[in-house]
């Protein structure tokens, strides 16, 4: 989208990362009046208006090149709820080095081990593992922990408050080791969990442990960072407080990457998806959608068809999008879930009516086609589905070397300066 004068509610809406009917409350309220055309009545938005806001500019802050920087020395990670890898490779590719892995599944262990026999992977609960032996040798701590409340009351949270949940295990983790920097990454909807207490608890405990939390807390969508795919992750990054260095989030790419991007020989795959095994669905479901069309979903249907599928979702309100969905070749596909043949999660292939399959599922999220997932079919799904993807995964990684970069930079500068101080002393 290039920058113009006046802006439609649906622009203005993804250009602010708001919901429509949020911008039509908000005019309707008077907190940020439409400007209406005389006799559609047809609502829009300023230039002016728009530029208030500072995901206006940051929109247009797209990039061709990508944010890729060298590191200056050799830093290190350490992952906590670390999955099938997705996070790890991603900041592997960028140039940071994987020290440690922490996962309880055992599939997923198996899985890292066996493409990556380098990497130390400590398999097992969190909550039984001590982390004090990497104090200080690690200079980033990452990890993808659930998203669970705890009680908030608007009193300031500390760490023995949230005893019990994961993060609770992630931030006492962060304590133990000392990382100059931490990133959390989790749902989009950790924003209004508990109308918002959670991320304050959250951003509460890090404080106390000797964390900044960077603000605003940003959800990145990994379509603007090279991943066919419309899934967003909340990325939450906390600095050691006695860093004085600013971190700031990977900008996005202008281009958008769709499913044929994915599946077939491109920029973002040398070659075609290789074959491999899939889910199937049962008869009935195949036999409905035979009917959708490339794009469409379950109100593409015949009426009677729609409600005998959809039974007593049909009456309810909202949109429901993703079920009965068939994706097309020329969109992004929708966020894959652990389970391809769910009833409401569809997410049909564009030419056959099957669930995608594991290898179209790991290109879609970014995966190499050199990364092997053990286990089931089922499990292998799973791994793949609760991944960050590859992708931006990487941009990430760049953004925090960036950081670390400069954080070098700096300690530098004040080791020369103190030497410079002593020598001085010692000449008087």
């Amino acid at each position: 989208m290039v920058i113009k004068e006046y802006y439609s509610v649906s622009e203005a809406a993804e250009i602010l990362d708001k919901n429509p009917d949020t911008l039509r409350r908000w005019d309707n309220d008077g907190k940020l009046s439409a400007v209406r055309e005389p006799i559609s009545n047809y609502r829009k938005y300023s230039k002016e208006q728009l530029e208030i806001f500072p995901e206006f500019k940051s929109y247009f802050e797209k990039v061709d090149n990508g944010n890729f920087v060298v590191p200056s020395k050799e830093f290190s990670v350490l992952e906590l709820f670390a999955g099938a890898g997705g996070l790890a490779i991603g900041l592997e590719k960028a140039g940071l080095k994987c020290k440690a892995l922490n996962e309880i599944d055992k599939w997923a262990c198996k899985t890292l081990r066996s493409n990556r026999p380098n990497w130390q992977v400590l398999e097992g609960d969190i909550r039984k593992m001590s982390f004090f032996k990497y104090e200080n040798e690690i200079d980033v701590v990452t990890g993808g922990f659930p998203c669970q409340a705890f009680s908030y009351a608007g009193k300031k949270l500390g760490l023995e408050d949230a005893r019990g949940t994961l993060f609770y295990e992630f931030a006492r983790a962060v304590k133990e080791i000392t990382p100059k920097i931490c990133i959390g990454e989790n749902v989009k909807g950790l924003f209004n969990h508990d109308n918002g207490n959670t991320l304050k608890g959250m951003i509460s405990i890090l404080d106390e442990i000797g964390y900044n939390v960077v603000t605003p807390v940003k959800v990145l969508k990994a379509i603007n960072y090279n991943v066919p795919q419309k899934r967003e992750r909340l990325i939450l990054v906390a600095i050691r407080k006695d860093i004085d260095v600013e971190y700031q989030y990977p900008k996005p790419f202008s281009e958008i990457y769709t499913l044929k991007d994915a599946l077939k020989k491109g920029v973002l795959f040398p070659k075609k998806v290789p074959k491999s095994d899939g889910a199937k669905y049962p008869q009935h479901k195949k036999d409905v959608l035979d009917l959708i069309p490339p794009k469409g979903y379950w109100r593409d249907l015949p009426l009677d068809i729609q409600k005998e599928y959809m039974q007593k979702s049909f009456y309810l309100g909202g949109g429901k999008t993703g079920m009965a969905r068939r994706i097309g070749w020329d969109e992004p596909c929708l966020t894959l879930t652990c389970s391809p043949a769910q009833k409401q999660t569809e997410r049909c292939h564009p030419d056959e009516t099957r669930p995608f399959t594991v290898r179209e599922y790991a290109r879609i999220q970014t995966f190499p086609d050199e990364w092997m997932f053990e286990g089931s079919i089922s499990q292998q799904y799973k791994q793949i589905g609760n991944a960050v993807p590859v992708n931006l995964a990487k941009e990430i990684g760049y953004s925090i070397i960036n950081f670390l970069n400069k954080e070098l930079l700096v300690n530098q500068s004040v080791q020369k300066v103190e030497l410079k101080e002593q020598e001085v002393s010692v000449e008087l």
